[in-house]
């Protein structure tokens, strides 16, 4: 079966219960979630079926250990991360406002989620699916793990999938800039928002951007539009999926629960439709609970959860 793997940070996160309080105010949290975006991603896809690895670096105390457990609990392989006694596991604490724009406080730099080793002999570079969440790609230590890692599948004839995550403070980085460029032109599967879309072409209109990255190696491209739903085009179709009803809880992880959704099933065989389908469903269940990882679901729930749908019961 072919592995979809991940290089990139792993975390815990804490979220405060307070809104508007810009981390800066005394209020509750809850917390130790396990996060970081291409753990949450991979999650997801092991959740889905898939054969997953992955590669990043915990410390050796109780977040790093509550992070593996999940992972591990979920079916992700976990062969490939680097446990280093003498530094603590990542961190990072969000707070939202009303309007739904978020505050972080990211601790990465120097913890053991950048240092940890490339592992050999634990991936086929010639059949594995490599995904690479481009905000993992504004530390520099993991930004020379994931650029050589990306180069060796793409020279080899492996796959790689990316989510641009083009967040503005990171896009003023050259070297960041640079890299998110690479890794989109080799990519044959691009899975930008439509905020994406506007940051990296700004002057194209959706259809013209589009066309663009499909000039390159992307086969499918996949806008997510938040609750608005998702678009994916590729071999020669457009499918839209309209947002589904749900109450918002906390919608970090969201993207990455949709994007392992969707990768896991084209790994698999599936169809764009059904891979469309579910990874939307996926995306809107995960909005619905506190914590990054927490909204992770399974075919099971998926299914559940688009049999109500269909039967147009009330938002969950």
């Amino acid at each position: 079966m072919t592995k979809i793997a991940t290089v990139g940070e792993i975390l815990v996160e804490f979220v405060s219960h307070r809104p508007n309080c810009g981390l800066q105010q005394i209020g509750d949290y809850s917390g130790p979630y396990p996060s970081g975006a291409p753990a949450i991603f991979l999650d997801q896809a092991a959740r889905m079926g898939a054969t997953t690895e992955m590669i990043g670096g915990v410390g050796d105390d109780g977040f790093g250990r509550a992070v593996l457990q999940r992972l591990s609990e979920d079916g992700v392989g976990i062969r490939g991360v680097t446990t280093s006694p003498g530094l603590s596991t990542g961190v990072a604490f969000v707070s939202y406002y009303d309007d739904g724009s978020r505050d972080f406080i990211f601790h990465l730099t120097n913890t053991a989620a950048d240092h940890f080793q490339l592992p050999k002999n634990i991936l086929d570079p010639a059949t594995i699916y490599l995904h690479v969440s481009a905000a993992s790609l504004g530390n520099a230590a993991m930004r020379e793990m994931i650029m050589s890692s990306v180069r060796g599948i793409d020279a080899a004839g492996g796959k790689i999938t990316c989510d641009p995550n083009a967040r503005p403070e990171l896009m003023r980085d050259a070297a960041v800039r640079d890299s998110l460029a690479e890794v989109m032109d080799c990519a044959f599967c691009l899975m930008p928002s439509t905020s994406d879309l506007e940051f990296l072409l700004p002057n194209l209109s959706e259809d013209a951007a589009i066309e663009h990255l499909l000039k390159a190696k992307a086969e499918v491209i996949v806008i997510k539009r938040g609750a608005g739903g998702a678009t994916v085009v590729g071999n020669g179709e457009r499918l839209d999926f309209p947002g589904h009803a749900v109450i918002e809880v906390d919608p970090t992880g969201a993207g990455d629960c949709f994007g392992g959704t969707f990768v896991s099933l084209l790994a698999q065989g599936a169809s764009l439709r059904d891979a469309g389908v579910q990874a939307n469903a996926a995306g809107a269940i995960a909005v619905t609970r506190r914590g990054p990882m927490e909204g992770n679901s399974g075919p099971a729930e998926i299914a559940a959860f688009l049999n109500r749908a269909r039967s147009k019961e009330a938002p969950i």
